[in-house]
């Protein structure tokens, strides 16, 4: 690992990042987290802030962030709708119960060490693209480093914990084969956040990457073309089938996950009929055991909340390969890393 300077860097996508910047990161991650564990202080954050802006809820990234610092000798002040005004991107006509993001950001950096923000789905009008147009406003506005918690395009904070899991369970990455898949849920409402970034993240340790998911569920194309440039810079390889027993033969990580159609321009939103007709009709897209017989004996994972009986069995996520609770805590101590090198 080179020599990596990331003090004041927004954290939008891991897209906009190195491999080493991204190995520094976990550097720092891993030495937090055995510090953690031996109760050693580790107040690298003290007397520090850091705005939490969510529009949508939250159970493992709020925590994360909160405990985190904590941790790190700083503070986590919880925002959410009806706590501050709506957001109101440049452009917009603005309404009695908007504020400009210029604004916003500009004040709540006056007053703190970073901002970080959890904007997708209803909150943006289910308009591809919105969450992270109101995520990257902030960081234009802002002085001090802006955290993306998840918006409609990236979630870089659980890529990294993913990242962290699988190393942490496999050792070297390079040759591993890595699936994400789609996989059936009741609800449509769910964003493209997590499967992106999750290719996005594996595609940088040489991974042998099967992206499965039926027709009609297709991801970002400038997503797939970055993904598909990295493995030709890491190593690895990456492929699309839409045959999910196709995709879990010989895996040694699958990641079964929901994700809903959405118009990649922007201008278009999601169409909740269409959506749902696509997922009725792919209701045998569900993580079994017969399924997982299929791997070679891989971690399963996910990033929860699962729709159990729907996207996986019990048997599955409560059985011994499972790994989403190491996942969900991985959260903590990958975001420790994050935030003492940014803030």
């Amino acid at each position: 690992m080179s020599n990596t300077t990331l003090r004041g860097r927004d954290f939008i996508t891991l897209m906009e990042f190195t491999r080493d910047e991204l190995e520094a990161i976990l550097e720092a991650a891993y030495d937090l987290k055995r510090k953690q564990i031996r109760r050693e202080p580790h107040k690298l954050l003290d007397g520090k802030t850091l705005f939490m802006l969510f529009y949508n809820v939250s159970l493992r990234t709020r925590n994360s962030f909160e405990a985190g610092m904590t941790q790190l000798g700083g503070h986590a002040h919880f925002l959410q709708p009806g706590a501050v005004y709506t957001p109101a991107l440049k452009g917009e006509e603005q309404a009695y119960t908007t504020e400009r993001i210029s604004d916003v950001a500009r004040v709540l950096a006056e007053m703190g060490d970073g901002i970080a923000i959890r904007i997708y789905g209803k909150h943006t009008g289910w308009l591809y693209g919105k969450g992270n147009r109101i995520v990257r406003e902030f960081a234009e506005w802002s002085r001090v480093p802006v955290i993306n918690m998840e918006d409609d395009m990236y979630h870089p904070c659980q890529a990294l914990a993913d990242v962290m899991t699988m190393q942490e369970k496999l050792g070297e990455l390079r040759g591993k084969k890595f699936v994400m898949s789609w996989a059936y849920a009741g609800s449509v409402e769910k964003p493209l956040a997590v499967p992106q970034s999750a290719i996005i993240g594996a595609s940088f340790f040489g991974m042998e990457i099967t992206l499965a998911h039926p027709k009609g569920l297709e991801l970002d194309p400038n997503v797939l073309s970055f993904v598909e440039k990295n493995v030709r810079k890491f190593g690895g390889s990456f492929k699309v089938v839409h045959d999910m027993d196709k995709a879990f033969k010989d895996a040694d990580v699958v990641y079964p996950k929901a994700w809903t159609a959405q118009p990649a321009d922007g201008k278009r939103p999601m169409d909740p009929e269409k959506a749902k007709a696509i997922f009725e009709a792919n209701k045998h897209w569900i993580t079994t055991e017969e399924k997982m017989a299929l791997t070679n004996d891989a971690l399963y994972m996910h990033c929860l909340p699962a729709d159990r009986g729907q996207e996986v069995t019990d048997e599955v996520i409560d059985g011994p390969n499972s790994v989403i609770i190491e996942q969900a805590a991985n959260r903590l101590h990958a975001q420790k890393g994050l935030m003492a090198l940014i803030m």
